[in-house]
């Protein structure tokens, strides 16, 4: 498979169990065959889009001395920024080329995870980016219940399977700003070959070149989503829930050509991630005694605090 398959969430939020079904069987041959889809027809409109762009640019526009001031010690980097450089991938020892934020979960009143996650940040510069910000987390959490829903119906489970799990789940907003290249970078890329850790990671800002994802075969090819796409895959937690059936897949953001080395880069993934007490061992139906059972079994808060570990976020 040398291209990213294109699917239409309206296919399955349509009344009709045909088109529905349809959207179901694509998006499962998708991720069992490259672990990637290109989606239309999600719960981002044209001027959330734009408008968030505007105020990500805004942000990373300030002064490094004043995004420093939202950097907050001790989280691991769950909220707010990270500074340039300061993320690894997992086996890599060059920081990747990058600068970022992160918006987490919105809880309810009296919610029990209050007490867990970290608050969201304020930034007082920029007030709508914390407004638009927050509007995008939603739109993007919506589109990504959806999702998991056709998943689940693909994996012979019941249709809302998912949705306790993801209900208040430690997801993240992350805008990425990636500078301009101002030095030949000694072994280091925007963004390092990697897989991710979460569920579903729902990904804007996939237009242009520089996002490659590394099929079957081991070759890296480009995934480049239309301008009302987004770029949608399967991260590891998902996988391991599923006995690798559906594929977690290796991919990164490569160095532009040289004459782009002067323009930034934005994109904006949101890492879909479950409550922490989600068990991840492998679903029933997902292994037999000819196909074992890949992993061992542990839960999403185990996951992720050993691979935070492993990129350098928690020591």
């Amino acid at each position: 498979m040398n291209q990213i398959p294109s699917v239409d969430l309206r296919d399955f939020l349509s009344d009709n169990p045909e088109r529905k079904q349809k959207f179901v069987n694509e998006i499962g041959k998708a991720y069992e065959e490259i672990g990637f889809v290109a989606l239309k027809g999600h719960f981002l409109d044209d001027e959330l889009v734009d408008e968030l762009y505007g105020e990500v640019r805004n942000f990373f526009n300030l002064p490094v001395e004043t995004k420093q001031q939202y950097e907050i010690p001790g989280i691991g980097g769950q909220r707010g920024y990270v500074g340039f450089g300061k993320e690894t991938a997992k086996g890599f020892k060059k920081g990747d080329l990058k600068e970022f934020w992160h918006f987490g979960q919105y809880l309810d009143e009296g919610s029990k995870y209050a007490e867990v996650y970290p608050e969201n940040v304020t930034v007082k510069e920029t007030p709508k980016f914390n407004e638009v910000g927050k509007v995008a987390f939603q739109m993007l959490e919506k589109t990504g219940v959806y999702v998991l829903r056709a998943l689940a119906l693909h994996l012979g489970l019941d249709e809302f399977y998912f949705d306790k799990f993801v209900k208040e789940g430690n997801s993240i907003l992350r805008p990425i700003h990636y500078p301009p290249i101002t030095e030949e970078p000694e072994n280091a890329v925007r963004a390092a070959a990697h897989g991710d850790i979460n569920l579903i990671t729902l990904l804007m800002g996939a237009q242009g070149k520089g996002l490659q994802v590394q099929n079957h075969d081991g070759e890296w090819i480009d995934a480049i989503a239309q301008p009302d796409e987004l770029m949608i895959n399967v991260g590891d937690m998902l996988s391991r829930h599923t006995n690798n059936k559906l594929k977690s897949t290796i991919h990164q953001v490569v160095n532009p050509p040289r004459e782009l080395w002067g323009s930034s880069r934005y994109s904006i993934p949101f890492f879909m991630h479950p409550v922490s007490e989600m068990p991840l061992n492998a679903l029933e139906g997902t292994y037999d005694e000819n196909n074992p059972k890949l992993y061992p079994d542990t839960t999403a808060g185990e996951f992720l605090h050993e691979r935070l570990v492993e990129l350098g976020l928690i020591k």
